[in-house]
């Protein structure tokens, strides 16, 4: 709690610094506002910004834009009074709530006395993106409370993109410059122990809620700071949900929930933006709610639902290069945490080779998911790997050890309708020579496109006989996987 309000009061004080190198000389006649309670207001030299700067350009169209001009202009004349005019120190332990209202209060009179003309709408607009500022994410604040948003995109202060339901869509969010962009990125790394500057410009970090966030900034942004977010999904998806939304079929479903349950080793393979970690979070709602669970991640957004759950995070390196905790590091240090499960969010290194060592020594039923086109891409990828580990592994040696580790891949992709489908769901049978054989259990079809744009298409079962037919029946599912297979 103290770490938040420190929090708080930092941002607060870099606002108010930000006000004061915006305003002008003080004008004559302005007067010294009075409201405002519990101590939030503090005596105002009545300063302004200099009327000439970010005005709305005459003629400009009325409705909508005209009105977020209006807003937006009556910010950059109050924003600068206001910090002037309010304690830092009390404004940073107030709630929320409180001190939108007393903002609110202040607010009413600097529109007064700057002769500002709001209706009541857009005066609580303006208050909502003043406490954004100081509280939340400033202009993204919106888009993270859009639940028809699921991932967002600021290319420099002026270019804010988002995805609804698969499609881009450029926004009107704006921000005033580059230093806005700068102070909102250090504002979400600050929260989890990070940086953001020239000398580390480039991060990962997460939202309060779970979103996954990664920033790049200048000089290696060329055109302003860089931010991207994947937010967290509020509502819950389960394998059936996905069936309900075409993303998998039924049968395709009871088969996952059945390899699931079978303690299978399971690795999901997609592009970015695919669906893999939804269809991570959806299948592990099938594991047993007595067993317990490490998961790792380079930024935490696994949503398990059961109550023995280890959650693991790495660690960049300080300004000195030291102190830095890699995936590998979890992994080999998770190996001595008695996990039934281990669960990574993704394997992009060398990690790769402790990974398939655990599922090797006694831990069946260990998910991740990994960048790739297609079932045997994805094992090409992950034999590369291996190879980074620095081990001196003959080709043959490292390609049984994958297929003695992994059992079932399943390929998530985005289509070009925006939907996340699972294109493939492939078997890992063994070792023929030196190459894996695997065999497919299911496959998307494309069969055309409708009217509204979205792909046809048909979730076909091969009617192959799994190679895990005999441990389904151990726990068993034999003849649920049989019928779901449409073997009978």
């Amino acid at each position: 709690m103290l770490s938040q309000r420190n929090l708080v009061t930092s941002v607060l004080n870099q606002l108010a610094m930000e006000a004061r190198r915006a305003t002008a000389p003080p004008q004559q006649g302005a007067t010294n506002g009075t409201g405002g309670a519990n101590g939030v207001q503090a005596p105002s030299d009545g300063s302004a910004p200099d009327d000439g700067e970010n005005q709305p350009v005459a003629g400009e169209a009325d409705g909508g834009r005209g009105r977020r001009n209006r807003i937006v202009t009556a910010k950059t004349t109050v924003q600068p009074i206001i910090m002037e005019r309010i304690d830092v120190s009390v404004a940073a332990s107030l709630e929320p709530d409180e001190l939108e209202r007393q903002i609110g209060e202040i607010v009413a009179e600097v529109l007064v006395e700057q002769r500002i003309q709001l209706n009541r709408s857009e005066h609580k607009q303006l208050v909502r993106l003043l406490v954004n500022d100081m509280l939340g994410l400033g202009p993204l604040e919106p888009l993270l409370a859009d639940e028809s948003v699921t991932d967002i995109m600021v290319n420099g202060p002026k270019q804010v993109y988002v995805e609804r339901a698969g499609k881009l869509d450029l926004t009107d969010v704006e921000f005033r410059d580059n230093a806005h962009v700068m102070n909102i990125a250090t504002r979400i790394v600050t929260r989890v122990g990070r940086r953001i500057d020239e000398s580390t410009p480039l991060v990962d970090a997460r939202l309060e809620d779970g979103s996954r966030v990664n920033i790049i900034a200048p000089p290696l942004a060329i055109d302003g700071t860089s931010i991207s977010i994947r937010k967290f999904a509020k509502k819950k998806i389960t394998l059936d949900v996905m069936a309900r939304q075409n993303n998998i079929s039924e049968a395709v479903a009871s088969v996952l929930k059945i390899a699931s349950r079978c303690r299978l080793n399971i690795l999901i393979s997609g592009g970015t933006g695919s669906g893999k970690t939804t269809l991570l979070n959806a299948m592990s709602r099938l594991i047993d709610h007595g067993e317990r669970i490490v998961t790792i991640e380079d930024a935490a957004e696994l949503q398990l639902q059961q109550p023995h759950v280890v959650r693991l995070e790495t660690r960049p390196p300080s300004l000195e290069g030291l102190g830095e905790i890699t995936m590998r590091d979890l992994v080999k240090n998770a190996l001595r945490m008695r996990p039934d499960r281990i669960i990574l969010g993704e394997v992009r290194g060398a990690e790769a080779l402790d990974m398939l060592q655990a599922m090797n020594t006694g831990h069946d039923g260990s998910m991740c998911t990994l960048h790739a086109n297609s079932p045997r891409e994805a094992l090409t990828r992950l034999e590369n790997m291996v190879a980074m580990s620095g081990f001196k592994l003959p080709p043959a040696a490292v390609r049984t050890q994958i297929s003695d580790a992994i059992n079932l891949i399943v390929q998530i992709s985005r289509m070009r309708d925006g939907m996340r489908r699972v294109g493939k769901v492939s078997e890992v049978i063994g070792m023929e020579g030196d190459v894996i054989t695997t065999q497919d259990l299911f496959h998307f079809e494309f069969e055309g496109e409708g009217s509204d744009g979205k792909l046809i298409g048909t979730f076909h079962s091969t009617g192959l006989r799994p190679n895990f037919s005999p441990r389904a029946e151990y726990f068993g599912l034999g003849d649920q996987l049989l019928e779901a297979m449409g073997c009978r």
